[in-house]
């Protein structure tokens, strides 16, 4: 088959697929917009690359308008046209499509179904739930209006796929209930790869470069978006002094962070941009705690990549998540981290410092953080499930 992968973010885990899928013989496109600001993947084809694997960058003539609501869903659109273009010369015969927001999504789908692929909505987020918390609140006068336009178009799309492939068992009775055959949902949940992150040692020759000399280490690597409070930042930074609370993110609320910490004099939050993907092994392995946090609103609707990488780099994480979220249950099942509630900033100081004073729990933490990985990123068993995906 030719296997067409577009995947809006360009995230680690969708690129191994794509380099998994071409490695069983099958010809694979893997599209991303590069434009997205966002950490990325490998996404430069590599010497011991099948032949029949491509990857592209859809890129646009000017700067990603993120803030800018209306702007913005101009160059959503515009990227949905130009990848719908690609489909419509490339011809696959199975397209799969992951990240992209509903605008663009809908020009992919359309364009797959005109050249009569398959098409499979790989649900990463119940992007209208988002919409709906979200939206109202920024546009009072038409944004309900909007919020249900969006639902309208989500649930659309799904019911017109071949197939869904959900991240939890959660997105499932919530499809279901929307019109979804069940019989065309599977549900795999998310991975990170195994080969590209592994355990690093804390004191790397990497580590001694990028941190500063204090003695203990939390780090946040990935997006600050609108479901990202930045407030825990500010919080470990008022709390532990002598530590360094390193922050890699990129975009406006990372800049506000930065600006918040030193209006407060909190010398010790210090925010770098995005390290490449080749050095994030390096960066986690570099850490004491590793830190994750989402707002109440995204509920079971969101569940944080980064946790992935963080568990695959064998690290013990700190997160402020809703409970019902598949990350905090993941966590807390596997003895892997500690979770507060999104409102209780006592419970979330009281357990770094459970962890910043105990390097035996840190260790135990981030050991069996890694033994879930290994039992469960294994990239050969997760194609073989995509393959049964696209088969059915």
């Amino acid at each position: 088959m030719h296997i067409l992968i577009s995947d809006y973010s360009g995230h680690p885990f969708q690129v191994q697929l794509s380099r998994e899928l071409a490695r069983r013989g099958h010809r694979v496109t893997h599209l991303h917009f590069a434009g997205f600001q966002t950490p990325k993947g490998n996404l430069t084809v590599q010497p011991g690359d099948p032949a029949l694997f491509a990857i592209e960058a859809i890129t646009l003539d000017r700067p990603f308008a993120k803030a800018t609501f209306v702007a913005r869903w101009r160059q959503e659109n515009e990227v949905g046209r130009i990848i719908a273009g690609r489909i419509a010369a490339l011809r696959p015969d199975v397209v799969i499509s992951s990240n992209a927001p509903l605008d663009t999504q809908h020009h992919i789908q359309k364009a797959a179904r005109q050249i009569g692929a398959r098409f499979v909505f790989w649900l990463q987020d119940i992007y209208s739930r988002a919409i709906g918390a979200v939206v109202p609140r920024k546009l009072p006068l038409v944004g309900h209006a909007i919020a249900a336009w969006y639902k309208h178009l989500e649930f659309a799309m799904l019911r017109r796929s071949d197939r869904v492939v959900a991240i939890t068992e959660d997105f499932r009775p919530i499809l279901i209930d929307h019109g979804i055959d069940a019989a065309r949902i599977a549900v795999i949940e998310n991975w990170a790869p195994l080969d590209e992150i592994e355990p690093m040692p804390r004191d790397s020759a990497w580590a001694a470069r990028y941190f500063s000399a204090r003695p203990l280490r939390f780090v946040y690597s990935g997006t600050l978006g609108y479901k990202h409070n930045p407030h825990w930042l500010l919080a470990l930074a008022q709390e532990f002094p002598e530590a360094e609370i390193c922050v890699t993110s990129e975009g406006e609320v990372a800049d506000g962070v930065a600006a918040q910490a030193k209006a407060a004099g909190l010398a010790n939050l210090i925010v770098r941009p995005w390290v490449p993907f080749a050095d994030l092994p390096a960066l986690l392995g570099g850490a004491d705690v590793v830190v994750a946090f989402i707002e109440p609103e995204a509920g079971i609707y969101s569940v944080p990549s980064k946790i992935l990488s963080y568990l695959a780099a064998g690290r013990p994480v700190l997160g402020a998540m809703p409970r019902e979220n598949l990350a905090s249950r993941l966590l807390e099942t596997h003895q892997a981290g500690y979770v507060s509630d999104c409102d209780d900033t006592a419970d979330f100081l009281a357990k770094a410092r459970q962890l910043a004073s105990d390097p035996v729990l840190r260790q135990t933490m981030g050991e069996n953080a890694r033994s879930y990985a290994l039992r469960t990123f294994d990239i050969e068993n997760i194609g073989e499930r995509f393959i049964g995906v696209i088969a059915g």
